[in-house]
């Protein structure tokens, strides 16, 4: 145990998400218009908002993985020793103790702390860390045992100062501290002539000093053979001769077990999702060997589907067949949500734009999956939107899309660096599209879309309007697109690359527009390296100024302004060059 403790990236291991690369193509361009995290669930009973930091999919997957549930499923009220374990109603501030049932899921329940980490729901109960009740469990040694003597080992983490508690981690780390050194006294009175007490030295290590674990062994060690050498006549009297403590031993050694085969894969206690769409991340078959680290990873991909607070499986035996036990839990929030987004946008000499844009997005209107998406923006300009997005298949690969958007802007027309005129434009237009997902990284599409736009002079020459589109323009076509992205993260990416093909074919102006981007990036130390090449041309008449190559704006050449070039054809190379500064700790 402690040499997997050792090996694992704790800073990783409370990121519930996974790798950019692992989130579906869909959920990627839905996380890019809106803002990490704003999403407000709502349902019959009205909004709700996380009432947590961390999920901890990757934590319970990594205990399932260190104490071997993932070789069949671990009891408690099995393993070779009594074990019990601690964890806390939070609703009734009662003591709950695991005495059998899933290790794993005891073990997850009783380090949930509150306000960090989701508390696990058992039968009917939210249970977070035993600390804040019993944190040195005396009674319950003597209650499961009938223990005549008591080794006692505390390894409550004394208080942090008062300077030292700034972020909400250590906030929440305080206040256990509190809790439990409350508890502690209690239990510690209870202590009998005859009983062993184990106080580690441990200043500087609190509840989430993790990545410290092997420091906090070797000074556990430490406090231990120090009580050993003081008490060696008391601890004497509780030994045995080798030879019965070497069968004892043998007894309680964990055996080795072969890797099990999957007889089969059964996906339960879904109410809403379609278990379809939990089986196309995975990639165990059947008759095959598990593969954790692969089911690790696959599982993962579910979470981040957005429909899961938690994901878990087990390796049941049943009628000498293994079953892959496979239980997302749905979130209790939603699947409904509210998104936002904000745009600010500022030059010194041209002025500032502004936008807020809400959506409400309902998810699994019907069992293949269907969303609708309506979205509507104020500032500097205006819109309204909906949004089908329709699956065909349960698996979801094969989908059709239907979009419409009533939107008002201000456009801009330059000569040179002079802004020499502005108009408001007007758009209506509706897409329709049917496509593929290309597995996680991409997706490509065909359809058609049709565009009303309007025009009119606010400020400068009003004859420069035949330039942007003179009074009404209808435009209809048939338009095309294949896009690639595997860029991490999906803001400010450093390392990936990144590959979009557009093409629109204007059967009622004339015209064709081809459009291809390609991104890059790669870490080199503390820098990070990136570049761009997108390149815009006519593959029939003569692009019109509305739907030509727009140039300009953070970080499409930051020193102009938003749009203040135009061109058919354009091309444009970006290298882009970025050093760290600092790396984000856990508070």
């Amino acid at each position: 145990m402690r040499r997997e403790m050792g090996k694992a990236d704790w800073n990783d291991m409370f990121q519930d998400n996974p790798d950019c690369t692992e989130i579906g193509f869909r959920n990627k361009r839905l996380t890019q218009r809106f803002l990490p995290g704003s999403g407000l669930g709502f349902d019959d009973r009205g909004f709700t908002t996380p009432a947590d930091v961390v999920s901890g999919p990757k934590i319970k997957l990594f205990f399932i993985q260190m104490v071997r549930a993932d070789l069949g499923e671990r009891d408690i009220a099995d393993l070779p020793l009594p074990v019990s374990i601690i964890a806390t109603d939070i609703g009734t501030g009662e003591r709950v103790v695991f005495r059998d049932g899933s290790l794993t899921r005891a073990m997850r329940a009783s380090m949930s702390m509150p306000g960090l980490m989701t508390p696990v729901d058992h039968q009917g109960r939210r249970l977070v860390d035993g600390g804040l009740v019993d944190n040195l469990p005396i009674r319950e040694v003597r209650e499961c045992c009938n223990a005549e003597v008591a080794i006692a080992v505390n390894v409550g983490s004394p208080l942090l100062s008062p300077q030292s508690v700034t972020g909400l981690l250590s906030v929440s780390a305080q206040m256990v501290n509190i809790l439990t050194e409350q508890n502690v006294s209690l239990s510690l009175a209870t202590l009998k002539p005859g009983d062993i007490y184990i106080k580690s030295d441990l200043p500087g290590i609190t509840a989430a000093g993790f990545s410290r674990n092997g420091e906090t062994a070797d000074r556990g060690r430490v406090a231990a053979e120090a009580q050993a050498e003081a008490q060696a006549e008391a601890l004497a009297r509780l030994s045995v001769p080798a030879a019965e403590y070497a069968k004892w031993r043998a007894h309680i050694e964990g055996k080795d077990r072969p890797r099990q085969r999957v007889d089969e894969i059964e996906i339960t206690g879904l109410a809403v999702v379609n278990p379809k769409a939990v089986e196309r991340r995975l990639r165990q078959q059947i008759g095959e060997l598990l593969d954790t680290a692969a089911l690790n990873r696959d599982l993962l991909r579910v979470y981040r589907d957005g429909h899961f607070q938690e994901v878990d499986y087990a390796l049941m035996n049943l009628r000498q067949r293994n079953g892959l036990r496979i239980a997302p839990v749905e979130k209790p929030r939603g699947p409904d949500c509210v998104r936002m987004a904000v745009n600010l946008d500022s030059s010194l000499l041209l002025g500032s734009t502004f936008g807020l844009c809400v959506a409400c997005q309902r998810t699994w209107i019907n069992s293949l999956g269907g969303e609708l998406l309506a979205s509507a923006q104020i500032g500097s300009g205006q819109g309204i939107g909906v949004e089908w997005y329709q699956p065909v298949e349960a698996r979801q690969q094969c989908f059709v899309q239907a979009t419409t958007v009533l939107t008002r802007r201000s456009a801009r027309v330059f000569l040179g660096d002079e802004r020499v005129a502005e108009y408001r434009v007007g758009t209506g237009g509706a897409v329709v599209s049917g496509g593929v997902n290309l597995g996680l990284i991409g997706q490509a599409r065909l359809g058609w879309r049709e565009t009303r736009r309007s025009a009119k002079s606010e400020i400068g020459f009003s004859g420069l309007l035949p330039q942007i589109g003179a009074g009404t323009v209808n435009d209809g076509g048939v338009i095309a697109a294949i896009e690639f992205d595997q860029l991490n993260p999906l803001h400010f990416p450093s390392r990936g690359w990144d590959a979009r093909l557009h093409h629109y074919d204007s059967s009622s102006q004339g015209y064709g527009r081809l459009a291809l981007d390609l991104r890059g990036a790669c870490p080199l130390g503390d820098y990070g390296l990136g570049w761009q090449l997108s390149q815009t041309l006519s593959t029939e008449g003569n692009l019109p100024f509305y739907d030509a190559a727009h140039l300009g704006g953070f970080p499409n050449l930051s020193a102009f302004a938003n749009d203040q070039l135009a061109g058919d054809p354009a091309s444009c190379l970006q290298l882009r060059a970025e050093r760290i500064v600092g790396r984000r700790r856990p508070a």
